[in-house]
């Protein structure tokens, strides 16, 4: 079993009101050289924060999320650097839509397939 840290991504629409649902998760598993991301964004849910929500912005940010965590180009320059520290920047605290959780840890043999429980145990 391998050590793991991960961070839940919200979305919060009105970030002023400090409203938000769960969207989405980042799991980094230093010792198996893993960094991942998965979403699953329900509209609804969405709009009953705030009805103009534009839900394609929110995937957007989300895409770009992943991006990064593939070291994808697309993903813009966080995604040039290290595995740990496109962890670390996406982890970093923001004032955005889609901001992180604090950082939690656990522990992984199979760190894709931890990702998609975390994905059902907190956005499904």
């Amino acid at each position: 079993m391998k050590p793991f840290d991960y961070v839940i991504l919200r979305a919060a629409p009105r970030i002023q009101r400090g409203e938000f649902i769960n969207v989405g998760a980042v799991l980094y598993c230093r010792a198996l050289d893993y960094l991942g991301a998965g979403w699953d964004v329900n509209p609804e849910r969405l709009k009953a924060l705030d009805p103009a929500v534009d839900v394609d912005v929110v995937c957007a940010s989300l895409d770009q999320i992943r991006a990064i965590c593939a070291g994808d180009a697309a993903g813009g320059p966080a995604a040039g650097t290290t595995i740990s520290e496109r962890f670390r920047w996406l982890a970093a605290p923001r004032s955005t839509v889609v901001h992180p959780s604090p950082i939690h840890s656990g522990i992984t043999e199979d760190p894709a397939a931890d990702l998609e429980r975390l994905l059902d145990s907190f956005v499904r």
